[in-house]
């Protein structure tokens, strides 16, 4: 195996750790609700000073383009994942859940499938997989692009590229990279972020 693979199985098992870590002193402290974290009033975030994202241009499941700059007027969160991914699989239901809280009102999850094979294993996992979100089992209700390692690479330039799967990237309305995430997101403090961008 190459080192680059160690390298992201590592991190991936750390993210891994850390999310059941996480899970479990959720638990223990009572059950975690997303609906929580709207209870708290949350001021505007300027991104006067944030700098802008490059685009990014992929393939969806149907084959058509799809580019980030399509989005521009959402609040956007660009997740790369892969379906062997522990830790992305792990999130997903998060991710739909906001995307079903936040979606009317501008916000928009960009799932970008890094697996090396492709379509042929993205496809069918995305139309079989179902989600535990609130008690239902729910599919993805993003869409899912096929990743390429070159555009990946150029959009998360920034952040030195992808290091460990899931790396999500934040984007403002106005096309501006707000937060980078290696490894899963903290859904409540993504929450509070998307609601200040809102």
């Amino acid at each position: 195996m190459k080192k680059t693979s160690w390298i992201l199985v590592a991190v991936a098992l750390v993210a891994a750790l850390a999310l059941v870590v996480r899970r479990t002193e959720r638990s223990a402290a009572g059950s975690r609700d997303l609906h929580s974290a709207s209870a708290a009033p949350v001021s505007k975030l300027s991104t006067a000073s944030m700098k802008p994202v490059p685009d990014l241009s992929l393939k969806d499941l149907a084959g058509k383009q799809v580019d980030l700059k399509d989005f521009r007027g959402k609040v956007v969160l660009v997740n790369f994942w892969a379906t062997w991914c522990d830790p992305c699989r792990a999130e997903i239901p998060s991710l739909i859940e906001l995307q079903k809280k936040y979606g009317a009102q501008g916000f928009q999850v960009l799932g970008v499938a890094m697996d090396d094979e492709g379509l042929k294993v993205v496809q069918p996992f995305v139309e079989k997989e179902r989600f535990d979100v609130g008690g239902q089992k729910l599919a993805m209700n993003y869409p899912i692009l096929i990743g390429d390692a070159d555009e990946a690479d150029k959009f998360l330039g920034g952040i030195g590229g992808i290091v460990g799967l899931p790396t999500s990237v934040l984007v403002s309305r106005d096309g501006k990279r707000v937060k980078n995430t290696i490894g899963p997101v903290d859904p409540d403090q993504l929450e509070r972020q998307i609601q200040s961008l809102l």
